[in-house]
């Protein structure tokens, strides 16, 4: 693929803008004030990205290497408008609504980190609603409703497929922090997936 944006391939390129650009808002959005300054920001980050593809060394995914150029840019146009947020208030609420630690196994657990126990059992509920396109605008309003910095940890990590190292360099966040916003968003859908699709038993 960047061998091929960089030999001028608009088709590439328009493909690649419709596959990351809804990531590349929500990154954005974070860090200044409005839709339309995110817009900005993403557009000032594509021609960063273009100038920059010549010395792009693939030391990361050009994915993981296109968020940090947003992230960097939404963050200098965040100070600009005087809108630098702390790590903390992207994560606000989490006190509110906490995780139980019990779910997760202990540092002495064969799998520390891990679930305690599965998901309930959802082979009762029919496929067309387990598959249907409810569920997925269910799990669609939980990630909107979660903090912004879990939510995108969360769309990263299972919508995008991206590693651990991967998010903390687009992100720029510690590991520490991304593996507690990635178990407080994964323990969230859980939880309202579970409620949600116990309703598919009852019916």
């Amino acid at each position: 693929m960047v061998a091929r944006l960089l030999a001028g391939d608009e088709t590439t390129f328009m493909m690649l803008v419709e596959k990351q650009q809804p990531a590349m808002l929500r990154l954005a959005q974070m860090y200044v004030s409005s839709r339309a300054v995110a817009e900005e920001v993403v557009q000032e980050a594509w021609i960063g990205i273009l100038k920059g593809l010549p010395t792009f060394e693939a030391r990361s995914s050009l994915r993981t290497w296109m968020f940090k150029i947003v992230t960097n840019v939404a963050k200098t146009r965040g100070v600009r408008e005087g809108r630098s947020l702390p790590f903390s208030s992207l994560s606000r609420n989490d006190d509110a609504d906490p995780v139980d630690p019990s779910w997760f196994q202990g540092p002495d657990d064969p799998f520390p980190g891990g679930w305690r126990t599965f998901p309930d059992d959802w082979r009762g509920i029919p496929e067309d609603r387990l598959l249907g396109r409810e569920t997925l605008d269910h799990i669609s309003r939980a990630l909107d409703a979660m903090p912004a910095m879990q939510t995108e940890v969360v769309r990263l990590r299972d919508g995008l497929g991206s590693s651990s190292d991967e998010v903390c360099n687009a992100l720029n966040l510690t590991e520490t922090n991304q593996r507690v916003l990635l178990h407080r968003g994964r323990s969230r859908i859980r939880r309202d997936l579970d409620t949600y699709l116990s309703e598919g038993r009852e019916r």
